[in-house]
């Protein structure tokens, strides 16, 4: 006779929700502005400024990694939160720039932490992967598989940028955004997510050398191909596309509309895409929380850095329903609803 098998210790407990409990961000000191790039490439502030609302944008020293950086930023996010790194079951590190490509950058970040207890992964969804991870760590502590998950977003694009390219060398910046996700009973937490990729447009934004397809070698060195290449129009129309389709849907599977939401936190990578947003859903741009003029797009980071300037400036209050929405290579949207 066939044996059934146990039920999982898990489906019985009720599903729980989960909230957002502390944030913290780190961006590195060096600060280089549109007058300096105006130096090193053919192109002016009033250029960059007028095509994108970036003003400055910061540089990692050579010897500061994206694990360094994202560790800084879970430190602070861990603080707010007053929890101890050990308390932490899962460590998930959304980036694009890994300190290398294994082990995962989240084991040198829980190295550098002290977060023994924690499982370490990385996630690969260019700009939307810190979204992605919150998904991920909602599962996770919803299915009461872990208790306490930290989320970081980290990167250092600088590292791969082409500073010969004016139409993406002035796009970029480093910096790392982190959150910890617990259950709270006291609140909803996270109201809806919505998640999507599309690979068919994996050739408007992407780093074609470094990986096995196109390992870098000395004759092909000269091609910088280990650099972002990005289609500048096309990048545009798709964000657009994804970013107004993915908040429609996160609030539809919310039920609320868009006048239910105090902030917008949109991904940090241009401000054109953010008034198209705001026009086409019918927004004030003042909702809006944006801080990409001091940081360019520092790609998985943005929207987490973003997130903890928006809480630690009282922009957004207990209570609030924020709206994050993201955008990304590959191409990587996504969207999440949560009540502060």
């Amino acid at each position: 006779m066939k044996r059934q098998p146990r039920s999982s210790p898990r489906s019985a407990k009720s599903q729980r929700t989960v909230s957002i409990v502390g944030t913290g961000s780190y961006v590195p000191e060096k600060i280089l502005t549109n007058a300096e790039l105006s130096r090193m490439v053919d192109t002016s502030d009033e250029w960059i400024t007028t095509r994108t609302g970036i003003k400055e944008r910061r540089v990692a020293a050579k010897d500061e990694n994206t694990s360094d950086m994202a560790a800084k930023a879970a430190l602070r996010a861990l603080e707010q939160a007053e929890i101890s790194a050990k308390d932490v079951d899962l460590l998930l590190v959304a980036t694009a720039t890994p300190d290398m490509l294994f082990p995962a950058t989240a084991c040198f970040v829980q190295k550098k932490i002290g977060a023994t207890n924690a499982a370490c992964l990385d996630i690969s969804a260019a700009c939307a992967g810190f979204l992605f991870a919150v998904e991920i760590a909602q599962q996770f502590i919803t299915s009461h598989t872990y208790d306490t998950v930290l989320v970081i977003g980290a990167d250092k694009l600088t590292s791969i940028t082409n500073w010969t390219d004016r139409n993406t060398c002035v796009l970029f910046g480093d910096g790392a955004g982190a959150a910890v996700l617990q259950h709270r009973g006291s609140a909803h937490g996270v109201i809806s997510t919505h998640i999507g990729s599309d690979g068919e447009f994996t050739d408007i934004l992407f780093m074609p050398g470094g990986g096995s397809r196109c390992p870098i070698t000395k004759e092909n060195a000269h091609l910088n191909l280990a650099t972002i290449h990005m289609t500048g129009k096309e990048v545009y129309k798709q964000a657009v596309t994804a970013m107004l389709s993915a908040a429609k849907k996160a609030l539809d599977q919310a039920g609320l509309t868009i006048d239910d939401i105090a902030c917008v936190i949109p991904h940090q990578a241009n401000l054109r895409i953010i008034e198209a947003i705001a026009d086409r859903l019918k927004i004030p741009i003042e909702k809006f929380f944006v801080n990409l003029d001091k940081y360019g797009n520092t790609s998985a980071a943005a929207v987490a850095m973003a997130l903890d300037e928006a809480n630690r400036t009282g922009r957004i209050k207990h209570g609030d329903y924020v709206l994050m929405v993201v955008f990304g290579g590959g191409l990587t949207w996504a969207s999440t609803i949560i009540e502060w």
